[in-house]
Formats: C-alpha cells, sequence, structure tokens
C-alpha cells in the first residue's frame, strides 16, 4: 500500500493533538486520472465531515480511505484505539457452551490489568459483538496491544477459550443504540474487525497504522512482524502486521496468507521507489503523456506452511546423560537428531532444527524455560545412557506454559533394539498431540533408514561434526558418512548427510567448488533415489542450482519439491529465497526468508540467511537484526559477522565493518573472504597498501591451497584494477565459484556493470 503523504488522523496520545494534511492519490495507472482530497481540519470534523477512506491506487497496490459526508451535521469524532476480539468456532458450540466460553472470555478480560487500569480512568469502553467484543482505548495506541498480549498470555490457562484479536486505530463516535444507552461506531472498528478477520485462533494483527506508531518505541519492535497485504470484505486490501512474544500471540502464518505472494510494499527501498512512480505519474499527467511504464513483477513465494495453532510446534532436545561423567553427545546427539527426522514427516507440526536446540544441552537446563526460548508450546527431554550392549532411555513429553508431564516413559533395552526406542516415543508423541496422520505419514514415522546398526552411529558421528559447521569439523563429517554408506550402501540419509557435508563446505571455507558440489550433487540425487519421501536432499539440490548451475528453473522446482513433501521445513523456504535474491526479487526472497525464520525461529542459519536476504534488498536495518538475532543464538557463528560487517560497509561506517570482518576471519580460520573484506574497505578509506599487503598474501596462498577467485578478483576490484579484477572473474566463472550467483545484486560491481567483460560474464550466469 502506498501512501505518497499522509499526515491525516495521526494521533498523539502524549499531545492529544488530532491533525489533518493533504492526502496525493491516484486512480489506475491505466488512466492516471489524478484525484486530490483535502482533509478537514479539527474545526470542519466538528462542523460534520467524517473521514472515512480514500482510496489510493498506484499499479497493484492500493490504500483503502474515503471521504464521506456525515449524516449528522455535528457529529462528534475522535480517535480510538481499538482491540476487536473473536471467539473462534464459536457457531459450531452447543448454545450452553456458548455461554460458558463467553463467560470465561469476559471474567478474563475484565480481570486484565490494561482494562481495570483504562477503566478506572475512565479511557475504555467495552462493546458487546455477539460471539466477541470491541475494546475502545481513549487514552494510548499502546493500550489495546499491552491489553491483547495480556489476555493471550492468560487464555493459555484456559484451553476451551480460542480467540483472535485485531487492533486498528481510526476515527470513532459516540452513538446512542435503541436502548438510549451511550455507545461507540465508526470506520476505526469497522476496520479493526477486518484486520482480525485475517488472522487465525491465537493471532493478533495490527493495522500498519498501529505498528507504525508501536515501531517508534524501541521495546515493541522485536515483537512486530510484517505479513503483508490481505484482501478482506469488499475485495478490500490491507496491510497487516502479527504481534507475538515467547508467552504470547500466535507466531505461525495465518492461514489467509498461505499460498500467497507477498504484496508488500514495507521497506525503505520499495517505498521510495512507490513514491517516485508516484512524482513521474504527476509529471507524465502534466505533460500530457498517455502511457506509463510497468514493472515486471518477479516470482511468487511457494506456498506458504499450513498455519496451525502453537500446540504443534515442538522440540527435542538433546539427550543428556543417565548419571554425571558418563555421557556420550554422540548418542544423545543423535537420538535428538533422529526424532526431529521422524516426527519431521507430519505435517501438523513444526519442530525446532537440531540447531536450534543444540544449545538446550546442560545437564542443568530447564525443559521448560527451553521451550519458551524456543517458541514451541510442547517439549520432548530425555536421558539415556548406554551400558555394554544395552541402552537405558527416559523420555518426557512437556507443555511448555504449565510444565505438565502430557507423557513419560523409561525403555530398558539392547542397544540393537534402539530404532525400537525411537518409534514408540515418536507414536507416543503423536498421540499426546492428537495427530490426524495420514496412512503415509504413520509408515514415514516407523521408518527405519538403515538397519545396519554401526553404519546407523557412524551417520549419527557424522551429523554430530557437520552440526558444528566448522570447516575442519565438516571434513571430518565426510569421512563419517562415507564410512557409514560403506556398510550400507542403501542408507539414503547417509547419502543425505554426505551431500550436505559437501554443499556446506563449498561455502564454508575454501573449496574448489568444482569438486564439493559435484559430490554433493550426486550423493543427494542418490538419496532421492534410494527414498523419494525425503525432502532433505531436495533443500540441498535447490541450494546447489542456485549456487553452482546457476540452473534457476531446477532450483524452483527443487524448492517447490522439497515443500511440497515437508512443509515445515524451514531450509526449503530459506533456498527459495537464495533463488530469489539472486534473482533480484527481493520482496518474494524477503517473504520467504521471513517463512522460514518464523518456522524455526531460534535457528543462528536460519536467522543469518534473512538477515542476508534484506542486506541484498537494502534493507539494511532489518539485516542488522536479523544478524543479530544470529549471533545472540551463536556468537561464534562466522558468517554472520561477515554479513555484519557488509552492512557497516553499506553504511560507511568502515571501523565498524573492519571489525566484524576480522573477527569473521578469526572464527573461520582466515578463509579468504572476510581477508578480501578488509582489504576492499581499506581502499575505501584511501589505505591501498594495507589492501595491497592483504591482495600480496592471498596470492601467495593461492600458490599453496585452493583460495576462491572471486574473492581475489574483489581485491582488485577495490583497487580499481579492472582488467585483472576480469581476469579473475574469468577465474570464478571457470570455477563455478559459488559467490557469483549474487552478482546481479551485489552493489560491489555496479561500477563494471556497463563493461562489455561484465556483460559477457552476467550472460554465462544468465543474469543479464
Amino acid at each position: 500500500m502506498i501512501h505518497v503523504f499522509r499526515n491525516s488522523l495521526r494521533h498523539s496520545h502524549e499531545t492529544r493533538s488530532r491533525t489533518y494534511g493533504l492526502a496525493l492519490s491516484f486512480a489506475h495507472p491505466d488512466s492516471l486520472s489524478p484525484a486530490l482530497y483535502l482533509l478537514p481540519s479539527s474545526d470542519r470534523v466538528r462542523r460534520g465531515l467524517l473521514f472515512e477512506k480514500i482510496v489510493v491506487s498506484l499499479g497493484e497496490s492500493v490504500v483503502e480511505e474515503r471521504m464521506a459526508m456525515a449524516s449528522e451535521p455535528h457529529l462528534p469524532l475522535e480517535i480510538g484505539h481499538v482491540l476487536f476480539i473473536d471467539i473462534v468456532g464459536y457457531s459450531k458450540l452447543l448454545i450452553n457452551e456458548q455461554s460458558e466460553v463467553l463467560q470465561e472470555l469476559n471474567e478474563v478480560v475484565r480481570e486484565t490489568e490494561r482494562v481495570r487500569l483504562a477503566d478506572r480512568a475512565g479511557k475504555l469502553i467495552r462493546l458487546p459483538a455477539g460471539d466477541g467484543m470491541a475494546l475502545v482505548f481513549r487514552d494510548s495506541p499502546e493500550g489495546p496491544a499491552e491489553c491483547a498480549l495480556q489476555i493471550s498470555r492468560e487464555l493459555r490457562s484456559h484451553p476451551n477459550v480460542r480467540v483472535r484479536m485485531g487492533i486498528h486505530s481510526g476515527p470513532v463516535n459516540e452513538v446512542v443504540d435503541v436502548n438510549e444507552r451511550s455507545n461507540i461506531a465508526g470506520a476505526g472498528i469497522n476496520l479493526a474487525q477486518r484486520v482480525m478477520d485475517c488472522g487465525d485462533a491465537g493471532h493478533i494483527l495490527l493495522s500498519k497504522r498501529v505498528a507504525d506508531d508501536l515501531a517508534q518505541y524501541r521495546h515493541w519492535q522485536p515483537f512486530l512482524h510484517d505479513l503483508g497485504v490481505c484482501e478482506v470484505k469488499h475485495g478490500h486490501k490491507i496491510e497487516v502486521f502479527n504481534l507475538f512474544t515467547e508467552e504470547a500471540g500466535n507466531s505461525a502464518l495465518p492461514e489467509k496468507f498461505a499460498g500467497k505472494g507477498s504484496d508488500k510494499t514495507s521497506g525503505d527501498k520499495s517505498r521510495r521507489s512507490a513514491i517516485l512512480v508516484s512524482i513521474a505519474a504527476l509529471i507524465l499527467l502534466a505533460l500530457g503523456a498517455g502511457s506509463y511504464v510497468a514493472l515486471r513483477r518477479g516470482p511468487s513465494p511457494v506456498s506458504a506452511p499450513t498455519s496451525m495453532p502453537n500446540d504443534k510446534r515442538i522440540a527435542v532436545l538433546p539427550f543428556k546423560p543417565l548419571l554425571p561423567g558418563s555421557g556420550d553427545e554422540v548418542l544423545e546427539f543423535g537420538m535428538a537428531d533422529s526424532l526431529i527426522t521422524k516426527l519431521s514427516n507430519s505435517h501438523e507440526l513444526i519442530i525446532s532444527s537440531l540447531p536450534s536446540v543444540r544449545k538446550y544441552s546442560g545437564l542443568e537446563q530447564d525443559p521448560v524455560a527451553a521451550g519458551r526460548a524456543l517458541q514451541v508450546d510442547s517439549v520432548l527431554e530425555g536421558s539415556l545412557q548406554k551400558m555394554g550392549d544395552h541402552i537405558r532411555v527416559n523420555a518426557r513429553f512437556i507443555r511448555v506454559r504449565d510444565g505438565a508431564s502430557l507423557w513419560a516413559a523409561t525403555f530398558d533395552e539392547k542397544f540393537t533394539d534402539v530404532f525400537a526406542v525411537q518409534d514408540a516415543i515418536s507414536e507416543k508423541v503423536a498421540e499426546a498431540l492428537a495427530l490426524r496422520l495420514s496412512g503415509a505419514e504413520k509408515r514415514q514415522l516407523n521408518k527405519r533408514s538403515t538397519e545396519n546398526l554401526e553404519a546407523y552411529q557412524l551417520y549419527l558421528t557424522g551429523r554430530y561434526h557437520w552440526n558444528l559447521l566448522s570447516p575442519p569439523e565438516i571434513k571430518k563429517s565426510i569421512g563419517y558418512f562415507e564410512q557409514a554408506i560403506a556398510l550400507d550402501p542403501t542408507y539414503a540419509m547417509a547419502y543425505f548427510g554426505l551431500a550436505d557435508a559437501y554443499r556446506t563446505l563449498s561455502i564454508n571455507g575454501d573449496s574448489r567448488p568444482n569438486d564439493a558440489l559435484s559430490k554433493a550433487k550426486a550423493a543427494a540425487s542418490k538419496a532421492i533415489e534410494l527414498d523419494q519421501t525425503l525432502a532433505e536432499p531436495h533443500v540441498t539440490l535447490a541450494f546447489i542450482h542456485v549456487w553452482f548451475d546457476w540452473d534457476w528453473t531446477g532450483a524452483e522446482a527443487e524448492a517447490k519439491r522439497a515443500i511440497e513433501l515437508s512443509p515445515n521445513l524451514s531450509f526449503a523456504y530459506a533456498a527459495h529465497s537464495q533463488l530469489l535474491t539472486a534473482l533480484g526479487h527481493h520482496p518474494e526472497a524477503v517473504s520467504e526468508a521471513t517463512r522460514a525464520r518464523q518456522l524455526d525461529p531460534v535457528s543462528p542459519i536460519i536467522n543469518t540467511l534473512e538477515g542476508l536476504a534484506f542486506f541484498y534488498a537494502d534493507r539494511y536495518d532489518e539485516s542488522a537484526a536479523s544478524l543479530q538475532r544470529a549471533l545472540e543464538l551463536n556468537p561464534n557463528l562466522w558468517i554472520a559477522h561477515l554479513i555484519r560487517g557488509k552492512v557497516h560497509l553499506q553504511k560507511e561506517d568502515y571501523p565498524g565493518a573492519i571489525a566484524e570482518f576480522t573477527l569473521a576471519g578469526q572464527l573461520s580460520g582466515n578463509a579468504s573472504e572476510p581477508i578480501s573484506m578488509i582489504a576492499f574497505t581499506a581502499t575505501q578509506t584511501g589505505d591501498s597498501a594495507k589492501a595491497l599487503a592483504l591482495q600480496k598474501e592471498l596470492l601467495a596462498t593461492s600458490q599453496q591451497r585452493y583460495i576462491s577467485p572471486f574473492n581475489i578478483a574483489v581485491t582488485y576490484l577495490g583497487l580499481g584494477q579492472r582488467e585483472q579484477c576480469f581476469d579473475w572473474l574469468d577465474k570464478a566463472l571457470q570455477d563455478h565459484d559459488v559467490r557469483l550467483c549474487f552478482l546481479r545484486v551485489d552493489k560491489r560491481w555496479d561500477s563494471l556493470r556497463s563493461e562489455p567483460r561484465f556483460a559477457a560474464i552476467a550472460q554465462r550466469l544468465d543474469l543479464q
């Protein structure tokens, strides 16, 4: 939605002032016929003009608001901050059940602290709405948001009361109803209800106007999540934000947004572009021009995961040793990893990935606290001990909101029966959550990738080292996966582990892409050949097609296939985001990256990839926020430091950039990319001597081991040595260097885009 100029109905609860200004509006660009509305000043409002809606249409973006004359000449008007609450599934309840649920909701609302405070101050009006209510706060736009969070937290202990909530600040006026009682009506209430209608059970949705107001305060910013545009009654479109915290709200994507591309126009760049298009339209109109240029839209995001209530979000924590000092980390992490893989086969579940949960492995870790941090409703925790050829496993499934145990059991079996133990635990979790499993999902739940216990242990060891994500550990993991495959050549998951290890190594260190990614592709293809139900190898192939093959069509197909097989697999959306970023379709890329983060909110890698999508979309503050989350989760994630350094560089914070690149170099074991970025940054500050010294260091090292030619080209780019830069880019092209895939959107290369040699490279990448 594009507001060319909007100062309308901005209410400041600090000054209590209501200001009105000019709103510039266009009809559809096919006609370019303008409409200019002068919003009333506050004294005109008192004399009878009522602001309702102004329709602003520009391309495919529509902002809906229009003006109309009030029927009453002296209708009083003020801004109300409205919280609309609706009981989900109310009409399906029996009559007596409806009364009971409504009474329960009323009691919760009455006892909410924010309601009582506003009520005592005479700043609250409560309106019944059949299967819910509207609360109109007259003091602050924070009122309904604070109230909604308090209600949401309290309702977690009232499982029979499932509500959705919508918030909007807008014009309201006092009326007298048929019983001669004072009441409230107006567009503010109507739009709050429409915002609410975009959500599902547990959601707290905000109109963009409210989100903009709250975003001015630092403490609200982490909890505001732009969902994009929702189509409501009569085809109207409104931009909606999701409000949630670890303890309140619903972080899942609302069903109305599932399967839709994001029509968002949020983000600084897109807003600037919209304003420039509007100004261009004015100029064309003034010159009598009768045509306009429409920007070609990129591909839409793939189908979103089906929205689900929070009780289907679970985490499987790393198992702990049964006795202190007797731990086996490989087996403990491996048990969690195996159960995550098994349970991920249910389309109803959103399961935290192993990289997300690995930090919660301490002996003293409180599972309820871990569940809250992971933003899940249920946690599976356990302990185990291997004694000779026996294994003892204690498992417990816990509801996070109250710490209640949903199921617990102890298994004392021969180690050869470890697969049966995993089957039993998975089945009990499914029963506890009352999952509606299809026949295929039931088979998947009990499916075993191997019956070879030794191969399984080697696979677990490989996964353990891979999850440490440093180049030396990834190389270790490759050896274990290869040994597992040698023992069981039909072990599909071992082939996937090998494929992902080679894929990760190609981007995580200085490995020759032709070697690493060719092996990764072969292993992923073999995994799919052995087990066509696995989603993960398709994700690996999607990344490979983007980074190595530059096969944009193939990448799209693999990402979509992965999501079809596992709709809640966060890395599938992350892979699709990388494709969209490479092609320059930034709004869609950000949408997919954010969707991945919503599915796995505390994954350091997923947050980093969201930061990368924001970075290439020129949304640097949002990129920095995503990277900050990633580094809070894993301070040693060198790639996050690298991208954060690039954010500093774009903001011309050169000391900050150097600091981040230096740290990235140390954490990566002196990978070439941080060194090349330090050299490039040095040239921006005029320190050519430092850049030349680092370039000389990289060239010398390249005689000893493989160094990315792309990174060497970057040093020549910074020094302005164009011919040598192109020579190294040609070598990168021959090697299929993974960093070339973002050449179209990487601003460092803007000065070379008009060069014929650059155009030839872009053509080879099919990025011209």
